[in-house]
């Protein structure tokens, strides 16, 4: 390492300004190539800390600001290109960071030829060095986290698929119906369709595996859970992984929850959550132009109380979705059941060792009437009593500090 990096990166981790290491930065050119392959490297520890690309970017995202996450997506571009194979999820979370209409961009650092696509961050020297610097800084202190797949590179990596089962690609189209109309009961039908396909498919591939022995087992995945309403959030999410008979454990501090489960359940559970979310959030603006029309001021109260109605309507109704179909296909295969049983069991031991402690997060009554019955009426066109609190959903999981 070149010695203006090293003093730059030693004055920050040392608890000093930024200002010292940026003017040390600002005044070399020479030291860039230097400095942005330590920041590569930075990266690439972080793949071996448990984080994945989209984790990371969501934490900067959340605790800096625009240009470090350009900074940032620089930087994974660089240190991902390296690699000819990735984890299956890999791809997905590159192409969002890599899209400017995602609102991320794929930043380069200042001089620097950006690719199609991409958006360069453009600075004076010392707002640059102050950026990487602060980027550097976050990096350099990400824990080491629960992993939930292979790091990008391994040699046990599968080849990568050509697109995706046509049941999931059957599903999409349902949920991304569902998200367009602005007529409720075709909007719910909709989902509730998807449901059930995602059910059956869920069955037909726990059968598949059983009867060719190919000894599938649980796996994990990471779901952004955003601010605001992130408890509420986390709570559709988990009623969501549960009807898709996964576990879901939120980690309120990085702003995500660990859904595990079997590969198809997973993916049904992310595309089914995004959806749901996207509904939600727009019935939820609806609600609040109804109420501003009629003269009353919405608040924060209102909001929440509509999101955890609609989370815990939205639960009962998949649950009861995937009850039924879990009931006519194990009448028509008794021998089913105890395969059904044996997955749940694999799921719930997987979800275990992963999170061996955990603590139950308290959830905040629903204390506004009006966003209860608006929140429930969004998810099952269902009122409720008077007492909304009477109604408020069970605490979550979480993982011990």
């Amino acid at each position: 390492m070149s010695g203006t990096v090293e003093r730059a990166l030693a004055s920050v981790l040392g608890g000093e300004s930024t200002d010292t290491g940026a003017s040390l930065l600002a005044a070399d050119p020479s030291a860039d190539d230097e400095l942005r392959r330590h920041g590569e490297r930075l990266v690439r520890l972080a793949w071996e800390r448990g984080w994945q690309p989209a984790d990371v970017v969501r934490l900067v995202r959340r605790d800096l600001r625009d240009p470090h996450v350009r900074l940032l997506a620089g930087l994974i571009a660089g240190e991902t290109r390296r690699y000819e194979r990735l984890p299956a999820r890999w791809p997905a979370q590159l192409a969002e960071i890599a899209d400017p209409a995602a609102g991320t961009g794929t930043g380069a650092r200042a001089g620097t030829a950006a690719g199609a696509g991409e958006k360069p961050y453009r600075a004076d020297r010392f707002s640059y060095a102050t950026a990487v610097l602060e980027l550097y800084l976050l990096l350099a202190r990400l824990p080491a986290i629960e992993p939930v797949g292979p790091l990008p590179g391994a040699e046990l990596l599968p080849l990568p698929e050509d697109g995706e089962p046509r049941m999931l690609t059957r599903i999409r189209a349902l949920l991304a119906k569902a998200e367009a109309t602005s007529y409720p009961p075709e909007a719910e039908a909709l989902t509730a369709k998807a449901q059930e396909l995602m059910a059956r498919h869920s069955i037909d591939e726990a059968v598949l595996a059983e009867r060719t022995r190919r000894g599938d087992v649980p796996g994990a995945c990471r779901i952004g859970v955003d601010a605001p309403y992130e408890t509420a959030k986390a709570i559709l999410l988990d009623a969501v992984a549960s009807a898709n008979r996964c576990r879901s454990v939120w980690h309120d501090t990085y702003g995500f929850s660990v859904v595990v489960g079997f590969e198809p359940d997973l993916a049904g559970t992310e595309l089914l959550y995004t959806s749901l979310l996207v509904q939600g959030m727009s019935a939820m603006t609806r609600a609040e132009a109804e109420q501003r029309a009629g003269g009353r001021r919405r608040t924060k109260t209102f909001r929440q109380s509509f999101l955890l109605a609609y989370a815990h309507r939205l639960g009962e109704r998949l649950a009861l979705a995937t009850r039924r179909q879990s009931h006519d296909a194990t009448a028509d295969h008794p021998g089913l059941l105890p395969v059904l049983a044996a997955r749940e069991t694999a799921v719930a031991g997987r979800t275990d060792r992963m999170f061996p402690k955990t603590v139950a997060t308290r959830v905040r009554a629903a204390t506004d009437l009006d966003g209860w019955t608006h929140g429930t009426s969004a998810a099952n066109a269902a009122r409720v009593t008077p007492d909304g609190a009477a109604h408020a959903p069970q605490p979550r999981l979480r993982p011990r500090a």
